[in-house]
């Protein structure tokens, strides 16, 4: 089995158009779908930087915007970029109400940079579609001198493991690449790699590093939404896969609790 950390990081190395187009077909349903990042969290990184409301925070693939808005919410100043013109337009609409928020049709790797503008620099569940030899480097250039490095993490929601156990035969018949649980202590392990990577970079310094256990209830329609923004499957077997996990499913109940890690790191610029 490979390496969670691994497998993430390994979206870096799909060629920019690939991962610029990627969630196009489940855009809205990524955005409807997938959990919110835990307010506590938020809260928690703004005041561990100390960002005053005029503070100006670069957001590095903001998607749809689901973490943009609870930032823009405390007033600051932010310039978000997003390669995905789908995302674009739905980061757009969510960010309306609030005139300090640009959405930009970008990536980070083409945009151009503006040395030490910023106080911080956030990515919330994005930071590892752009390769190690450039986000860290170029996030850091970005900064002000003793600016923040925040990156907020969802991992992966789970089903409990028993309930896990009783459809792993379905992904075993139609997507056996998708055959993988987790569970809190690889999560656990997997956030403190990237933890780790932070200060390997040499670009930061001082990190700290807070978790959250969370738990969501899905209905089986939103939680076979869900899994369909992870991507990566042909429509024939997500079809097939999806079928048979909607009939196992609905053997148990109406709905499904799910489980998962949510972190934020913050690191001082170091230099």
């Amino acid at each position: 089995m490979q390496d969670p950390r691994q497998e993430i990081n390994a979206r870096a190395s799909m060629p920019l158009e690939q991962r610029r187009n990627w969630y196009s077909p489940v855009a809205d349903i990524y955005y409807n779908a997938r959990p919110n990042y835990p307010k506590e969290l938020v809260d928690q990184s703004v005041g561990l930087v100390q960002l005053s409301s005029e503070a100006s925070i670069l957001e590095v693939g903001c998607g749809p915007g689901n973490a943009t808005v609870a930032f823009a919410q405390f007033g600051f100043s932010m310039t978000c970029l997003e390669p995905n013109p789908d995302f674009c337009h739905l980061a757009r609409r969510n960010c309306m109400l609030y005139p300090n928020v640009a959405i930009h049709n970008t990536s980070f790797e083409e945009w151009k940079l503006e040395e030490k503008q910023f106080n911080a620099v956030l990515a919330a569940n994005a930071f590892h579609w752009i390769s190690p030899e450039i986000r860290y480097a170029k996030a850091a250039l970005a900064l002000h001198n003793n600016g923040f490095l925040i990156l907020l993490w969802n991992l992966t929601p789970e089903l409990k493991y028993e309930v896990y156990q009783e459809i792993e035969e379905v992904y075993q018949a139609y997507a056996p690449s998708f055959v993988r649980y987790e569970g809190a202590e690889i999560q656990a392990e997997t956030l403190r790699g990237f933890r780790q990577e932070v200060l390997d970079s040499g670009y930061f310094k001082e990190l700290i590093f807070k978790q959250t256990a969370c738990e969501v209830t899905y209905g089986i329609n939103d939680y076979l939404k869900l899994l369909s923004t992870h991507r990566g499957l042909e429509p024939q077997a997500e079809a097939l896969l999806f079928a048979g996990l909607r009939e196992k499913l609905e053997k148990m109940g109406d709905s499904v609790r799910l489980s998962f890690l949510s972190a934020v790191h913050v690191a001082r610029k170091d230099k």
